[in-house]
């Protein structure tokens, strides 16, 4: 392995969310009755979806090149550098190609959801989703003023699969404009597969429901296995729309990039009206260069995760035997089940802070249908995530 995953690299006074600051986001107004049983400094973070490692270096060389033209005015995406790159990236990995015009940027993905809810939906509208559901699913909804509706998920002895009579009666309703699909799922790693694709697909175009098919993880799956973007499926769909970022691949949440494919003229359009183009002159460069250059870094990364899951499911197995973590085909996210250990109602993100001094999130994080879960963020070092799984071991044992 060419690129060290095990190097433990400080973030605090970084204005990181993920050390510093996380206490309004998990908490709101409770924040202020927490109470630490150890130093800030002391607490272990596997929350928030960013890693602990550092950026590959084709991303930081791209950064530093441009760093050298000292002027960094407003900059949109004129020419085609990042197509062409992003473009055979899709195609060598995916076998999936769309055309240039099809493709714009956002800040992130979660700006593109805020954006289509309101391009897409009228006052009256609902969007669907599955769950348990990433939680700005519903923010970008409700915060929109729009009718949020979730169809659970199966928990089949651990494997989550799709109540396909549940989604269709949701997606059949009138009112219901947009299905948000996370693929691959997060929290549960579910790595969706063609017969699933094509189905849910299916349901949605004949409701004449259009589909945000959120896919920031596709190329954090497990050693031998493929991603599948549900466009690919579909060719000739315009109402799908693709939301890919570097955000997750190349750990550069910060830099507020994301690739969206809207094949609908007329929606394109609308975006165009209505979406800011700008984008930060030096996180365009560190997506070319993270596209052109960091393959082999990112290969050695899916190997690093596929040893951490293995760590965690071994200790979890022998350590807290009624608990249950299966290795999930995709992204750095375990789905853990801890309520054979401790029922409801709990808060779990809070008993782990304060009784463990990990920042994790329980399932009640997770809009519905999380209950006696919490989500391990395991992108991290690996004496980190051993340190992190003995004191959630010592905290669940402690409560008798």
């Amino acid at each position: 392995m060419q690129h060290d995953f095990d190097r433990l690299i400080p973030r605090h006074e970084t204005n990181a969310v993920a050390v510093e600051g996380y206490e309004g986001y998990l908490f709101g107004a409770d924040s202020a009755s927490l109470t630490l049983d150890r130093p800030r400094e002391d607490i272990i973070n596997m929350w928030v979806a960013d890693m602990q490692f550092a950026a590959p270096p084709a991303a930081l060389d791209a950064m530093a090149d441009r760093l050298k033209h000292s002027i960094f005015g407003y900059t949109m995406n004129f020419d085609d550098q990042l197509y062409d790159v992003f473009s055979r990236w899709c195609d060598r990995r995916y076998g999936w190609i769309f055309p240039r015009e099809q493709m714009v940027l956002s800040l992130g993905v979660i700006p593109a959801l805020f954006g289509l809810v309101g391009y897409v939906c009228g006052p009256d509208d609902k969007v669907l989703t599955l769950s348990p559901s990433y939680g700005y699913f519903k923010h970008a909804t409700t915060k929109s003023g729009r009718t949020f509706v979730t169809s659970p998920l199966i928990n089949d002895n651990g494997r989550y699969e799709v109540n396909f009579a549940d989604f269709e009666v949701k997606a059949s309703d009138p009112a219901v404009k947009v299905f948000f699909l996370c693929h691959p799922h997060n929290p549960t790693g579910r790595l969706w597969s063609e017969v699933e694709l094509r189905r849910m697909g299916e349901i949605c175009f004949a409701h004449g429901v259009k589909i945000v098919s959120d896919e920031i993880h596709c190329d954090l799956l497990r050693t031998g296995l493929n991603h599948t973007p549900l466009a690919k499926l579909f060719p000739d769909s315009r109402d799908i729309i693709t939301c890919m970022a570097v955000s997750k691949t190349f750990n550069l949440a910060g830099m507020m990039i994301a690739t969206i494919i809207i094949p609908d003229p007329d929606l394109r359009a609308v975006w165009k009206d209505l979406h800011s183009p700008l984008v930060n002159p030096i996180s365009l460069a560190a997506a070319i260069g993270s596209y052109r250059g960091g393959e082999r870094w990112l290969e050695d990364l899916r190997v690093y995760l596929d040893g951490n899951f293995a760590l965690a499911t071994n200790f979890v197995r022998q350590y807290l035997p009624k608990a249950r973590l299966d290795v999930p085909e995709a992204t750095y996210l375990a789905w853990m089940n801890v309520g054979a250990y401790l029922p409801e109602p709990m808060n779990l993100t809070r008993f782990f802070l304060e009784r463990a001094g990990v920042i994790l999130e329980g399932g009640e994080m997770f809009v519905d249908n999380g209950e006696g879960h919490v989500r391990l963020n395991l992108a991290c070092p690996r004496a980190v995530l051993q340190e992190a799984l003995e004191r959630m071991r010592s905290a669940i044992l402690a409560t008798g």
